[in-house]
Order: C-alpha cells, then structure tokens, then sequence
C-alpha cells in the first residue's frame, strides 16, 4: 500500500494515553507503532535491550540507523517520543517532512496527578482492573509549575518547528482517544485506507474519578492552581525586531582584559574616558571596531577577560535620545524621524532650536509625545523603522548574548560600585567615574513629572518589570 509518509513520530508526554493510542494504532493491518523508540533507558519497551537488532549503545552512537531500520518495515512504522527522549531524532523528524507528526495533549493537571500515583504505584500500565492500585497523592505547586513548564516548552517547540518548515500536525486529546472516528482519522491522516469498527479494550483506565478522588489536599490544590496564569496572560507581546549581537560596537581597555558591550542609547564618551584612566591611556588608544573573528582573537590573548554593559533608567535613556537625535539638528540628528514626528505626531521640534522658538513647556510635551511615538514603534504601530537607539534594552542584551553573555550588567544609577566590583576580579585599580548627565536644550530634572513616567512605564513597561525600575524620580545617582 502506498502512503503519504515514510514512517511516523507520536509526540506526547507521560500519562497523556500514548499507551492507549499506540494500541489502537496497532490495531491497523498497515501501521506499526514501536514504542518509545529513543527512550534514554530502553529500546522501544522497559527492559527491551535492542529493537530491530539495534541496542542501546548503537542507538546512542547513531540514532538515525534505527529510524532508517523503522522505515524499512513493512506498512508505515514509526514511535511515540517525549519531551525528554534524544535531542537529535526530534530536530532530525520535526525537520523531516516524510515524518507524519501526531501530537497527543492531555490537562497538564490531569496529566501531572496521574504521573505522581504512577510513580508511588510503580503501576504504568493497567489491562485488568483486579490489579489497580489507588492511592491519593499529595499536590505540590513547586513540582507541578515545572511540570507545566516543561509542557509548555515542548509545544512550543514543535509548533515554531512545524511553523518554520510549512508542516502541520494531526492534533488529538487524551479525551478524544476514546472517540472512534477520530481513530480512523488519524489512521487516514496517515494514509491506512481500513477503518476499525470497534476500539481495543485491552487497556484499562487506570485512575478513574475526579481529582477530588485522587489528592489528598485537594482544597489546597484548587487554591494554588487558581493562581496561575495557565494562558499566559501576563505574556509580552514583542513587535521589536530580532537584534544581533552588534559586535563592532564594544571597545576594549588598551591593555587592560575588559571589554565594554555598550547598549545603543546608553552611557558611551564618559565609560571611553573611565576605560582609559584604567591604564592612564587616551581615549584613542582604546580598541574598537571588532568584528567576530577579531574579538574571538582578543580573548584568547585575554584570558581572564572580563565583559560588562550597563543599563541606564528608560526615562533617561530615552530623554538621551530624544535630545540627541529628535531635538538636534546637526550631524546626530535622525532628519526622517524628526520630520516624521512633527507631521504624524505634531511635536513642535523648530528647525533652529532656542530659548526663543523652544520653551521648557516645548520640550517637555514634545518629549511626552516622543514617548508615545516609542510605544507605538515598539509595538508595530508605525511606519518608522524600530532604532536601536529607542528600542528596549531587553532585546539588545538578548542580541548581545547571541555571541557573547556580559560576565556583569551593571546599573547606571549604582555605577561605581558595580565598576569597582569589576576592576576587583581583573585586580586592577577603579578610576572615579566622571558622568555628564546634562542634556541640551533642557535637562530631564526640569521637566520631569508623573505623566512622563506614566508614559514612560507605557513604552518600556517589559524593561521596567525585567529589570525591576523605579520611578525615575525615587531612583538615585551613585555616580
């Protein structure tokens, strides 16, 4: 018979029913389901020792060999695999669009309470109900939050897996497996022209009731579940466009072994200056415009290097930026933004900028309204590209730490003690940091007030909870 896959891979978790669903699935003249195949302590079954000829060492040195071997059957073969199975056969059948993919779900609750009576049972697999064994289990928040989370982690997986090579799935839940059209489904997804009249009832459900039945501090239970967010809806949705790790950006000591990873909008000519009187050097002399290979290079002549960035308040940050790039007009200028925003947004930004044209009040509604052009940017909103220089820190310290992780992320308002820290593990003396925080035309002080950091809080609210920041007013120099 011919079918529209070469073999096929049941992707589920413990006490989601794949037992029961590989019965069934055997039950069909032309469809061989091997058990867990990639199991880290068997071949196939407990105690099996080798499948098709193939033990577990030959597996470990080779695991394609035995997917070949599954192939090779007669009918359409494949396995069931869990989230904890061998890496290398799920990257290899994700990708494999020869591999049809039956995703079994089941309540991570359910799931969970049923894993823990089977661990104190040692009962796994039940065909006749005289031998059940019942006992109650006792919930843990601690254990189960792992549990969802490994749970949510394996589904993700294998939908970005699915997503990034145009596939899709057959989707079953364990409450479906007891439905027989949904059975033959399946069979037909995989290309088994036979239909099943009845289903198998060689397995027995192995803890029947309700939950109340089987926890023994069930009230307890209800209580800390009903304090997870069990659709994730305190999630971030994240418009912000992947960052790579900008690596001609850092600057190295001129001998020293510390490398500054610097965020774009953060603190830049006065860390250049600290990073000289390290050695009594001059700004120039420090080194620059690396590339992978070179920086790779410069580590292994510094072997006990130490990297570092540092995160500045988004208020600052941002005021940073505005003036530097939106409020300017001259070589640091952003011209398409600045002109943008006094279209779409109706900043008053005069093209020559003075006490005359440009009041307090001027500078700080235009700055109010550069904030809510950066929430929208950051959340896809406008037709201005998402600059480094406005978007959050957290996606630069994760394009960062595609390349490199910071050995310390050090925090503005707390400088000198995080640098004197960090000279202390390369044994080499702290210079005093000599910060500018004044910006042109008006400094951030005099305009400040609770609708700034309303706003702010609005465009950087993930920086905010991420890195735990204060209002910017309760937050103090240690510069």
């Amino acid at each position: 018979m011919r079918h529209n896959f070469d073999y096929f891979i049941v992707l589920a978790g413990m006490r989601t029913g794949s037992n029961l669903l590989e019965t069934y699935l055997n039950d069909f003249p032309n469809i061989e389901c091997h058990g867990e195949a990639f199991n880290p302590s068997f071949v196939g079954y407990p105690k099996k020792t080798n499948l098709f000829g193939v033990s577990l060492e030959m597996r470990e040195a080779d695991p394609f060999a035995l997917i070949d071997l599954i192939k090779d059957q007669d009918g359409l073969n494949g396995f069931r695999y869990f989230h904890d199975h061998d890496p290398r056969v799920f990257e290899h059948c994700l990708s494999d669009t020869a591999c049809a993919k039956i995703v079994l779900t089941r309540n991570p609750l359910d799931s969970y309470v049923s894993h823990q009576i089977a661990k104190q049972t040692g009962q796994w697999k039940l065909t006749n109900p005289k031998f059940l064994k019942s006992v109650k289990i006792m919930f843990d928040i601690d254990s189960f939050q792992l549990h969802l989370q490994t749970v949510r982690s394996f589904h993700d997986q294998i939908k970005r897996n699915l997503q990034r090579t145009g596939q899709t799935a057959f989707y079953i839940d364990y409450d479906d497996l007891k439905d027989l059209d949904t059975i033959n489904g399946i069979a037909s997804f995989l290309g088994q022209a036979d239909e099943q009249t009845t289903l198998s009832q060689k397995l027995k459900k192995q803890n029947p009731g309700g939950l109340y039945d089987k926890v023994e501090n069930y009230d307890e239970m209800v209580t800390a579940v009903s304090t997870l967010d069990f659709f994730d809806l305190s999630r971030f949705p994240n418009y912000e466009p992947d960052r790579g790790p900008n690596v001609p950006s850092y600057i190295a000591a001129a001998s020293a072994p510390l490398l500054y990873l610097p965020l774009p909008g953060g603190p830049g000519e006065y860390i250049r200056k600290w990073l000289a009187d390290i050695e009594g050097a001059n700004p120039s002399d420090l080194i620059i415009s690396f590339n992978q290979k070179t920086l790779r290079q410069w580590k292994r002549t510094h072997l006990t290097n130490k990297s570092f960035t540092i995160l500045r308040h988004p208020i600052e940050r941002a005021h940073a930026v505005f003036c530097k790039h939106i409020v300017s007009v001259n070589e640091d200028s952003f011209p398409i933004v600045r002109e943008y925003l006094r279209n779409a947004y109706k900043l008053h930004l005069p093209k020559a900028i003075s006490s005359k044209t440009y009041s307090l009040q001027n500078h700080h509604d235009a700055f109010l309204g550069f904030l809510r052009f950066a929430k929208a940017s950051l959340n896809g909103q406008t037709a201005i590209r998402i600059d480094p220089t406005w978007a959050s820190q957290s996606s630069l310290l994760s394009g960062i730490s595609k390349f490199i992780i910071p050995d310390m992320v050090l925090r503005e308002d707390a400088l000198q003690d995080g640098l004197t820290y960090l000279t202390s593990q390369i044994k080499t003396k702290c210079p005093q940091i000599l910060a500018d925080h004044t910006a042109e035309p008006y400094d951030l002080a005099q305009i400040y007030d609770a609708e700034i950091e309303a706003a702010a809080r609005a465009a950087y609210k993930k920086d905010y909870i991420a890195f735990g920041f204060m209002d910017w007013r309760d937050s103090s120099s240690g510069l």
